[in-house]
């Protein structure tokens, strides 16, 4: 698994809560927004007044208080790992609002039990961390080595948004694949304890993760000129690994994807 510098020496976040304008009106879509760096972009919102739709595998993981604000925050039940599920939970979404600011695609699981498997029987971090957003996202839209297949499902992320912003050309969509950071969270649960010791070390506060989404869904400089973009740590556009980009790799890649998500449509 290949680490950049900027992900150890990420650059200073640009935008955070302090500067960040009201955001009443905007509607929200967070998977995942139970833990983590979800939870942190999802606070920010509501904060500033956003209404936000929290989509989770269970409703009391997402009721913990949040500060006093005029925001508005919804549970969305979305169960990632069964595809059966997601149509329901994309239906349920769409029949209630007729608008998506963001869609933050940031829910996943990382370095699982060896074996581990989704309800169809997909490698678990593929299954969960790719096919099931692409299958969400096209619902609102109209035993080798664990890090490897961590590896690879994120990479599957970023060819996803590629080749999405290609399909997207002038429709007023931007597609953003980013890597949020290094942080401890409920994602490394599984993870060896000496891999987890090194891993802390280069680690920063988990709030840092939202500025780079923050920056990636809310910053001024960020227009449709970026579409298919890369962003680093905790704010900053900058190319992605060159066999990323590939066109014909991501059209590969994505009709694949449709493949094995299109009788869950």
């Amino acid at each position: 698994m290949s680490v950049r510098w900027s992900t150890i020496f990420p650059n200073k976040p640009t935008l955070t809560e302090k500067n960040l304008p009201d955001q009443s009106g905007k509607v929200f879509l967070i998977p995942g927004a139970s833990g983590g760096l979800s939870k942190e972009i999802a606070s920010i919102l509501y904060q500033k007044n956003g209404k936000i739709y929290m989509a989770a595998r269970s409703r009391s993981k997402t009721n913990d208080p949040i500060d006093s604000s005029t925001g508005n925050m919804i549970f969305l039940s979305l169960v990632l790992d069964d595809l059966t599920t997601i149509k329901a939970s994309a239906s349920e979404f769409l029949a209630q609002e007729s608008r998506l600011d963001v869609l933050y695609n940031n829910a996943g699981v990382m370095v699982p039990p060896q074996g581990s498997k989704t309800v169809q029987g997909y490698e678990l971090q593929i299954g969960v961390n790719n096919l099931a957003p692409f299958l969400f996202t096209n619902m609102d839209y109209h035993e080798e080595g664990i890090w490897s297949k961590y590896s690879r499902s994120k990479a599957g992320n970023v060819l996803h948004a590629v080749e999405y912003a290609r399909r997207t050309i002038g429709e007023g969509i931007i597609s953003i694949a980013l890597n949020p950071g290094n942080f401890v969270t409920n994602l490394q649960q599984n993870m060896p304890r000496m891999q987890l010791a090194v891993f802390k070390i280069i680690s920063h506060a988990p709030k840092n993760g939202a500025y780079t989404q923050l920056f990636a869904s809310h910053s001024p400089t960020v227009t449709e000129k970026d579409n298919g973009c890369w962003v680093s740590p905790f704010g900053k556009v900058e190319p992605a690994r060159k066999d990323l980009l590939d066109t014909v790799l991501s059209k590969q890649y994505w009709e694949w994807a449709e493949e094995q998500i299109n009788k869950y449509k």
